[in-house]
């Protein structure tokens, strides 16, 4: 009976394969070349009716640029509630999600100049967790700074980056609190990984508060070869203002001081 039936696990496991293959514009013909695999394996992995192979599918999850986990994870049964949760809206269904996954890391979004790098490392004080910035572990990674990366690689390379750390950081045990790159909510893998594996905070100032933080920690390059780099600056929040909303919570650094702001979001993060 069971072999006459597909297993849930397949499915899910076909549709993701699917729904990323999409995102990325690829035909099945090319996820088999960039993962080494035949074109038969991906079609019978997208039909769900694939013979598994924990190394062949960890080779699809690397050329779709995922984890093997991020690929599998919640497949299985432990997760049956997938469909109640399904049909739930809105504030109901972030608590339900919350209960299943529960997650344990908090990651903080928001131009830079919110107050991540100083609200952070206070939230993980109160919590008695790590405190970790993202761009800081991919300079370690790329062994040479940001304006670099940017500049002899260019930003895809600073996202595929970007995408390595948070997987091995929202894969690892226990808890912390990330201070993200700004422009994070802007490259939708990332944005979508922190969302469903991180609780995320929105910190929220004005493009003058933004402009001037900086400038005030020694760093001009928002003004580097920009004639009005606050317009640029007002544009670029404008922008970006809907995404960084879809965080669960939002605090505005003008009205709250670091150490209020960090009280806020550990006694939230506790309720």
């Amino acid at each position: 009976m069971h072999a006459e039936e597909p297993a849930p696990i397949l499915d899910r496991l076909a549709a993701r394969v699917r729904a990323r293959r999409g995102e990325k514009g690829w035909t099945q013909e090319e996820l088999a070349r960039a993962s080494g695999v035949s074109v038969r394996y991906v079609a019978s992995l997208e039909r769900g009716d694939a013979n598994m192979s924990i190394l062949r599918l960890a080779e699809v999850a690397q050329a779709l640029g995922v984890s093997l986990a991020t690929l599998v994870a919640g497949a299985g049964p432990v997760h049956d509630d997938t469909d109640r949760l399904a049909s739930l809206q809105g504030e109901a269904r972030r608590r339900a999600l919350r209960e299943v996954h529960a997650p344990s890391v908090i990651a903080l979004v928001g131009l830079r100049g919110a107050g991540k790098s100083s609200v952070g490392a206070r939230v993980a004080a109160l919590l008695g967790q790590p405190f970790r910035e993202v761009d800081a572990l991919i300079e370690v990674a790329a062994g040479v700074r940001l304006g670099a990366i940017f500049e002899y690689h260019g930003p895809g390379r600073y996202r595929e980056l970007e995408r390595q750390a948070l997987d091995s950081l929202l894969a690892a045990r226990g808890g912390m609190v990330l201070a993200t790159g700004g422009s994070v909510v802007t490259a939708p893998d990332s944005w979508e990984m922190l969302r469903r594996g991180a609780r995320t905070v929105w910190l929220q100032a004005s493009p003058e508060s933004h402009l001037g933080r900086v400038e005030a920690q020694g760093d001009f390059r928002p003004m580097r070869g920009r004639e009005d780099a606050l317009a640029e600056l007002k544009s670029i929040l404008g922008a970006r203002t809907p995404l960084y909303a879809q965080a669960e919570l939002h605090v505005d650094t003008e009205i709250d001081a670091p150490d209020a702001a960090a009280a806020r979001i550990a006694a939230w993060v506790r309720a």
